[in-house]
């Protein structure tokens, strides 16, 4: 088992969500941190029917417990909360009243949302779980992970091919289709593997609703639901005091490289090859998301390209790292002509590329050069901003 550095110590003293798609680990690290905690598991078809049934019977047990404010010891969890907002009202009411926490968990806001549910009224610490990162894997593999995905499943598994068809098939496509979120689930299928193949890419809805046969508007709308279920994020575009003349759409990225793969019907990746460079540069943007919000520095992350073809892969926050990111073992002028083009418009403390080199060089106009491995031990020290 992975030792998770997700630290939920805020709730010691809040209610907070813990959000995340399905098979990040949720509920594995809910029950290594709270082992003794009162927990509902709607996901449980017999807990599910007996709450939709009657909802109020989570306020009468939860006072049956006899707990306060300053004798409860672990917060109340309640499992796939999404699959009954509805419960979010007796939540509120059992925290103003009894002054109760709890520690809801779930794969998709979506349904809370878009349902006009009872979010707490901003009460609740939010916080998110993302696939395995860096410094969570011993004896880390990168090719493991650029093939395989880092959900923790499908890492350690030798039949990632089939866990990946089955998360696609299972999950993606028949949960979001019973979910009600699209009615045309073949052209949802289709859309898919078209937004997998343009994983990284500048999204033109255009020509992927040209490819998918369905509307630009209803290739925004799937995007969306990708967006809201955790299973993707844009990448927006660096803005900020431009002189050249930059590319306006976001990038978008999903959640796990393992997906992707699948999804794009790669088969073995292989270093030196164009997927393999894909798949490395959105490693590096999955390990920056999660610090960003394990750290609770939320710093934003964007990217920069030029009209004429200059760009930088990953901007963070204001004035602070450009990071370029190239899959090759030796780093030479024509890789940093984007790094270069950005650095002559803005004044950042660190321009940095990322790569396969074996040790760390410097550039005579201080562009850092570092390998990978070495690159991952210092975002994760906190050495990077």
């Amino acid at each position: 088992m992975h030792k998770r550095i997700l630290d939920l110590n805020l709730s010691q003293k809040e209610t907070c969500f813990l959000w995340g798609p399905r098979q990040t680990g949720k509920s594995t690290l809910l029950r290594v941190l709270f082992p003794k905690a009162k927990r509902y598991d709607l996901l449980l078809s017999s807990e599910f029917r007996r709450l939709t049934q009657d909802p109020d019977i989570l306020r009468e047990e939860c006072l049956a417990l006899g707990l306060s404010a300053d004798t409860q010891v672990e917060p109340i969890i309640i499992d796939e909360i999404q699959k009954i907002p509805e419960l979010l009202d007796t939540v509120h009411w059992l925290i103003e009243n009894k002054g109760l926490r709890f520690l809801l968990c779930g794969s998709s806001a979506r349904k809370v949302k878009r349902g006009h549910a009872n979010l707490l009224g901003g009460r609740a610490v939010r916080y998110e779980l993302y696939p395995l990162v860096f410094p969570e894997i011993d004896n880390f593999s990168l090719d493991q992970a650029l093939n395989r995905g880092l959900l923790p499943r499908h890492y350690s598994s030798e039949h990632y091919p089939q866990l990946l068809r089955a998360y696609v098939d299972d999950y993606l496509k028949e949960e979001i289709h019973s979910e009600a979120l699209v009615r045309n689930l073949p052209a949802f299928s289709r859309f898919l593997e078209v937004a997998g193949v343009m994983n990284g890419e500048i999204v033109n809805y255009t020509n992927i609703a040209s490819d998918v046969g369905v509307s630009s508007s209803s290739v925004k709308q799937y995007f969306q639901i990708l967006v809201d279920t955790l299973i993707g994020s844009y990448l927006p575009v660096y803005q900020k005091r431009a002189k050249r003349r930059l590319i306006a759409s976001p990038k978008f990225y999903f959640f796990d490289l393992g997906l992707v793969n699948h999804l794009a019907k790669r088969q073995k990746i292989e270093r030196g090859s164009t997927s393999y460079g894909s798949a490395f540069e959105h490693f590096i943007y999955q390990q920056l998301i999660a610090h960003s919000s394990y750290r609770q520095r939320h710093y934003p992350i964007s990217y920069w390209r030029t009209s004429s073809g200059f760009e930088v892969d990953f901007v963070l926050g204001d004035e602070e790292v450009a990071i370029e990111v190239k899959s090759t073992e030796k780093v030479n002028n024509t890789h940093l002509k984007g790094l270069r083009a950005f650095k002559e418009e803005h004044l950042f403390r660190r321009y940095i590329v990322v790569s396969l080199d074996a040790k760390l060089r410097r550039t005579d106009d201080k562009i850092d050069i570092i390998p990978w491995n070495i690159f991952m031990k210092q975002l994760w020290n906190d050495e990077l901003l």
